[in-house]
C-alpha cells in the first residue's frame, strides 16, 4: 500500500525504513528538507492515491493539532489519519470528531520500540473503528515485531494512546525499581562488582527483562555512571497516568512514587536518576545531562 508519513525524526525515520523494507511505498514529509521526500503536506497528499492513509509522528500538543488541522483541509472523504505520536487520549477523541465531520477517518496508535524498533519491530496499540483499522492494517503488520504478539486493536478511538500511557507508567515504575536496587548495591562495601551482579540477573531470574539488558549495556559503557548527572526528565505520560488514576479512583502507588522521584531528581544529583537517565538513553535515545 501507499502511506504518507509526517515527521521523520528518531522514530519516524526508522519507521519509514521498516515499512519500505516490507515492500510498501512511503512518502515522507518533514520540516527538515534533508530527510523529506516532499516539501509540503499538500505535495504529500497529492502524491498519494485514494483512499489515502497519512500517519502523523510529530510532538504531542500544538504540533499535532496544527498538522491534523491542515490535513483536514487537504484530505478527502474516506481517507484516514493516524496519530502515532504520544498524544493524550482526550485529544484523540477531539480529533476524531473534527475529522469525522468531513468523513475522514481517525486512528490513534501508541508506538513503543524507541531507537531499536527498526530492527526489532514496534509494539503497537491502536484505537478506532474496524473499518479504519483495516485501511491501515498492512502498515501495522509491517511495523510490528515478528510473531503473534506485539500489536493490538485496543478498542475505540483513544484506547491506543491510553494503553501506551499506562505502558509508560509501568515503565516508570520498573526503571525506578532497577535504579533503587542499583544504588543500594553500589552503596555497600561487601558487593564489589555491581555491574556483574546486574549481568548475572539476565538469565534465570524472575526480574530479567529488556530493561535489565539495557541497564547492563549502560553499565558496560560507564561502569558506575560517573559521567552522568542524576537528572531524568518526564515525558508527560507518567503524569497523565497518575491523573487518570485519580479520575478513576485506582491506586497506583508504585507508578506515582516513580514519577515523584523524577521530580526529586531536579533538586539533587540523585544516584538513582543516573540509572533512569541511562536507561531512557538506551531504549529511546533520550538526551542525558553530563556532569
Amino acid at each position: 500500500m501507499e502511506l504518507g508519513l509526517v515527521g521523520l525524526g528518531k522514530m519516524g525515520g526508522n519507521m519509514r525504513e521498516r515499512i519500505r523494507r516490507a515492500g510498501h511505498t512511503v512518502i515522507g514529509y518533514d520540516r527538515n528538507p534533508d530527510v523529506a521526500d516532499v516539501h509540503s503536506l499538500k505535495e504529500l497528499v497529492d502524491s498519494l492515491k485514494g483512499p489515502r492513509v497519512v500517519w502523523v509522528m510529530v510532538p504531542a500538543g500544538a504540533a499535532t493539532q496544527s498538522t491534523i488541522d491542515e490535513l483536514g483541509e487537504l484530505l478527502s472523504p474516506g481517507d484516514v489519519v493516524v496519530d502515532g505520536g504520544n498524544s493524550r487520549w482526550t485529544d484523540d477523541e477531539k480529533h476524531a470528531v473534527e475529522l469525522g465531520i468531513k468523513d475522514i477517518g481517525f486512528v490513534d496508535c501508541g508506538v513503543s520500540g524507541g531507537v531499536w524498533g527498526l530492527e526489532n519491530g514496534y509494539a503497537l496499540m491502536y484505537g478506532g473503528t474496524a473499518e479504519n483499522i483495516a485501511k491501515v492494517q498492512p502498515v501495522f503488520d509491517a511495523l510490528k515485531p515478528e510473531g503473534d504478539f506485539g500489536a493490538v486493536h485496543a478498542g475505540k478511538v483513544g484506547a491506543g494512546h491510553f494503553s501506551k500511557m499506562v505502558h509508560n507508567g509501568i515503565e516508570y515504575a520498573m526503571m525506578q525499581a532497577y535504579a533503587e536496587g542499583w544504588e543500594l548495591l553500589e552503596k555497600v562495601d561487601s558487593v564489589t562488582d555491581v555491574r556483574e551482579v546486574f549481568r548475572s540477573w539476565q538469565e534465570g531470574t524472575v526480574i530479567r527483562s529488556w530493561l535489565l539488558d539495557l541497564a547492563v549495556n549502560a553499565l558496560d559503557d560507564d561502569e558506575h555512571l560517573d559521567k552522568l548527572k542524576g537528572f531524568a526528565q518526564d515525558s508527560g505520560e507518567g503524569r497523565w497516568t497518575v491523573e487518570a488514576a485519580i479520575d478513576n479512583a485506582v491506586p497506583l502507588p508504585a507508578i506515582t512514587a516513580s514519577l515523584f522521584a523524577r521530580f526529586a531528581s531536579r533538586q539533587d544529583d540523585s544516584p538513582q536518576m543516573k540509572m533512569i537517565a541511562a536507561l531512557r538513553n538506551q531504549f529511546g535515545g533520550h538526551a542525558v545531562e553530563s556532569k
